[in-house]
């Protein structure tokens, strides 16, 4: 099988540049909507060694992929975290490399994961009142992470943008605090819609909201919606001539969500998953234990990415194999 030089391909036109890699599902938040009860350690899990992500990347970017999201869990919790990065940076290929977190490390590390070869990131902040974000998170850490943000400007990330998930009842009628938070600064504050997994049903129920509320609000405000570049994330950014800052809106429940995807995604055990929301789980682990299978590990991603289907199912209930996502990063 001839292999691809330029790009991955789907049976739907779809072109793959974009990998999401977990490199734990570890983490230390206990967020309402996703670990209320903590992580819950099992055994099952073997995180892939930082030998075995150099190999998987290095096989990805041979065939197309140029940019690549690190998550978790909390990623940071990897002691040897720097090294993936460092690992990652130096990778043929790949001319974009971020992170997304929880921020609680970042005032303290952002240098260290900045000359590591890292400059862009995605904090996670539902809320911007201090209470607020202590229920949601079951930490008390909104200063400390916000003083982690102005670090990673001070040392020179070049993209930092912030993650919210949208809470009926919670954080709904927080979208002006955000509005004012990103007006001085050069930023993307994004709603993500609440997402049904395997274990939140009740919550969901509870607490999903359509985003298109928040995207009413902007439209009336006078915010317009920002060209897309090519290898984005699912997001609509929206912006305003009176913000230096932009409001993103994450909407996976709307129409053709799925028609313009360009992720993939590799589990912290070096599973592939085709959508965040599917069925299928394919081990790519054999093929990364020597950096000579290269072509065998390429020839499967191209043969497992046949299988990748045009839409998930969420609108139906299903949510696949997700049960929280911690599992995967989200």
């Amino acid at each position: 099988m001839p292999l691809p030089t330029t790009k991955l391909t789907d049976n739907f036109g779809r072109s793959f540049s974009y990998l999401r890699l977990s490199v734990t599902n570890v983490c230390n938040f206990r967020c309402s909507y996703c670990l209320p009860n903590g992580y819950q350690k099992s055994d099952a899990c073997s995180h892939l060694s930082v030998e075995e992500i150099k190999n998987l990347v290095a096989g990805f970017a041979s065939i197309g992929v140029s940019k690549i999201r690190l998550t978790g869990g909390e990623p940071t919790v990897r002691k040897d975290f720097t090294d993936i990065i460092r690992t990652l940076a130096n990778t043929d290929g790949i001319n974009k490399l971020s992170f997304t977190t929880n921020g609680y490390s970042l005032k303290k590390n952002a240098r260290e994961f900045f000359d590591a070869g890292i400059s862009s990131v995605n904090v996670s902040i539902d809320s911007l009142d201090q209470k607020n974000f202590a229920e949601i998170t079951g930490h008390d850490k909104l200063k400390i992470i916000l003083e982690g943000i102005d670090e990673a400007f001070a040392v020179g990330f070049r993209s930092v943008k912030i993650n919210s998930v949208l809470l009926r009842g919670i954080n709904d009628h927080e979208l002006d605090s955000f509005i004012s938070f990103v007006k001085d600064k050069p930023l993307t504050s994004r709603f993500i819609e609440l997402m049904q997994t395997g274990d939140n049903h009740d919550y969901f129920k509870k607490h999903h909201l359509s985003s298109e509320i928040i995207s009413e609000k902007l439209r009336a405000l006078g915010w317009k919606i920002s060209p897309r570049e090519f290898d984005s994330g699912p997001a609509t950014e929206y912006q305003h001539p009176d913000s230096r800052g932009k409001i993103g809106i994450i909407a996976p429940y709307s129409k053709g969500f799925c028609d313009s995807c360009n992720r993939l995604r590799v589990t912290a055990s070096g599973d592939l998953r085709l959508c965040l929301f599917g069925t299928g789980s394919f081990s790519l682990r054999p093929f990364l234990q020597n950096s000579n299978q290269k072509k065998e590990l390429q020839e499967k991603i191209i043969e497992l990415l046949h299988l990748k289907t045009a839409s998930h199912f969420l609108s139906a209930g299903e949510s696949g194999l997700t049960s929280n996502l911690s599992a995967l990063g989200g």
